[in-house]
Parts: structure tokens; sequence; C-alpha cells
């Protein structure tokens, strides 16, 4: 009689890592996120402050940067069996631009940008799955989860770290297009608001108008209106988080499905129209190729749900 033998997986042993040009400049604690697929943040952060990772044989901080030529002791961290982290399933989005330094995608609204608060994986999780063979995949830029259009990658270190100087000192144009409530006055008009972050009860993110907040600058160009509502340009001069969201819900007119500023009665109102998303999406983004300095103006349509809303808009208005 044929016996079974059950063998169990290897241990994990060691691993030392030397560290490239591409992977020049990351924290140590975001690099070992990507080499370690599915080990929790805990693990990791434990294992750093343990001292059982070490660069160049020497204990780190989380937040050291990596520098060319450094080596990586990885300790053997391996998820327990019942806790076992399910892969993150690849995913194909629509590209706008592409070349050797930097992706541009079209990301659908409810899709995160990346795992963390209660998402256990993004855009970018989703893309490095998609690309395995890929040596480099960082977001450049942040969108909001119900927010769709324009999203920047970098390929590059170089690019990313150019792109995140750029962004950082209000280079480029980033413009939004979206439907508030509300007839919106001016034809144009400056929105020049501090912005403070702040957390609730529950401990959700939240930000808010506090002459303490950081300095925030969003120019709006009125686009249409419809009756009750208005279409609106918004071009970002700063990159706050949440700041369209909050510069236009002080400002009276919080825009359409807004579920953290905007009114329950009017999500619920589009909501029993088919319209189950905020109306915010990246419309056009201008800026210098990070590498080549080439001007680049991409542009990304209104998706086919918001296009129908302003249809059934324009007929009721």
């Amino acid at each position: 009689m044929r016996k079974t033998v059950i063998t169990e997986n290897p241990a994990p042993s060691v691993r030392f890592v030397e560290i490239g040009a591409e992977q020049a400049g990351q924290r140590i604690d975001n690099f070992l996120l990507r080499l370690c697929k599915g080990v929790p943040k805990s693990h990791l952060y434990k294992a750093i402050r343990g001292g059982e990772v070490r660069v160049n044989k020497g204990r780190i901080a989380a937040d050291y940067r990596l520098e060319e030529g450094d080596t990586v002791r990885v300790p053997p961290i391996r998820l327990p069996s019942p806790g076992q982290a399910k892969p993150v399933p690849p995913a194909v989005f629509p590209i706008v631009f592409e070349d050797d330094a930097i992706i541009v995608i079209n990301k659908p609204a409810g899709v995160a940008v990346h795992g963390g608060s209660g998402v256990s994986f993004g855009v970018i999780e989703q893309l490095r799955a998609a690309r395995p063979d890929a040596p480099f995949l960082e977001l450049a830029h942040r969108l909001d989860r119900d927010t769709s259009g324009l999203l920047l990658i970098a390929k590059r270190r170089k690019a990313l770290v150019v792109l995140h100087d750029m962004m950082r000192e209000g280079g480029g144009r980033k413009h939004y297009l979206a439907l508030v409530v509300g007839d919106w006055v001016n034809d144009r008009q400056h929105i020049r608001l501090p912005l403070l972050k702040w957390l609730t009860a529950s401990g959700e993110r939240r930000v808010k108008v506090d002459a303490l907040g950081k300095a925030s600058h969003t120019i709006i160009t009125l686009q249409k209106r419809y009756g009750r509502y208005s279409l609106l340009d918004a071009e970002l001069r700063t990159g706050r988080t949440h700041q369209i969201r909050v510069h236009l819900a002080a400002s009276g007119h919080s825009i359409v499905g807004d579920d953290k500023y905007g009114s329950d009665e009017i999500q619920a109102r589009f909501a029993k129209l088919g319209f189950s998303r905020m109306f915010l999406h990246a419309c056009r983004l201008e800026l210098p190729h990070p590498l080549t300095g080439e001007p680049l103006v991409l542009t990304a349509p209104l998706p086919p749900a918001c296009l129908q809303i302003l249809d059934y808009l324009e007929q009721h208005s």
C-alpha cells in the first residue's frame, strides 16, 4: 500500500539584497513592504525595531533611506498559515501615456490607489501584480478612492524624485471637473483657505478649514450651469488632502456624491438616478516630462456615468 508523504514548506531563510540604482532613495520600510508581499506591516516594523533587518550589518530606523550599494539583511519572515494573505489580483487600467519613465492611467472611481485603511490592495499593487518583471513602479501622487481620472506612476526612481519635487513646489497644472450643488456665481474665482487634518472619534481622517492649517489654493472656473447644480473646473495650485472637496464645501457648494463633506440628501437623490459615486474627475494634466523636460498635456474624458447624469440634468434643469 502506497504511503502518502506530507512535506512541510521549507523554513524561510535570511536573505541579503544588494540595492541598485532603481531602489536607491526608498525608505527601508517601503522597500520591505514591496519585497515581502503579503507580510503585515506590523511584522516588518517589529523586525526593523528588533534589529533583525540590517543595512551594511548595522541597525537602522524605519525611515532610513537606502543608498546604491547597500546590503540589506532580510530576516526569515513568514506568515502563519491561518493569516495567509490573499494574492493581489492583477489588473489592467486604461493607459493614457507611457514611456520608459512614467505611466499615466485613467483610474476608475471606487478603486483605491494603494492598500491600507481597510483596503487590502489598490491600483499600485494590482499594477505591480500585472507587471511582475517591472523593476520599479511607484505612485507619483494620489487620488481619492471615489475620484476618477489621471493618475501618474513613476517607472524609474529618478523620475519619481523629480515628480515629487514638482508636485511639492506647485509645478505643472492639474485640472479636475466637479459637479456641485448650487448656482456658482463667479466665472472664475480663487479659493485660498488653510486646511487642517483631523480625526473623527472613530478614527476617520477628515480635513477642515482652520487658521492653523496649511496654505491651500484652488482656482475655480465655471463650465456650465444645470439649474440647481453647476459644473466647475478646479485647478489645484497646492496639493492638500481633500483640498477641492473641502474648499468647495466651505464655499457652500459641496460636490455631488461626496460622502464626507456633502449632503446625505443629495447623495440619496442621485443614487436613485443610478449615480452612486462622487462627481470629481481628474481630467487634465500639464507638466514637463520629469526626465526630458518635454511639455506633456494629458487628458481623460468624463466617464459615461458622469456624462449620463449631465444629460439628465440638461433635460430636467
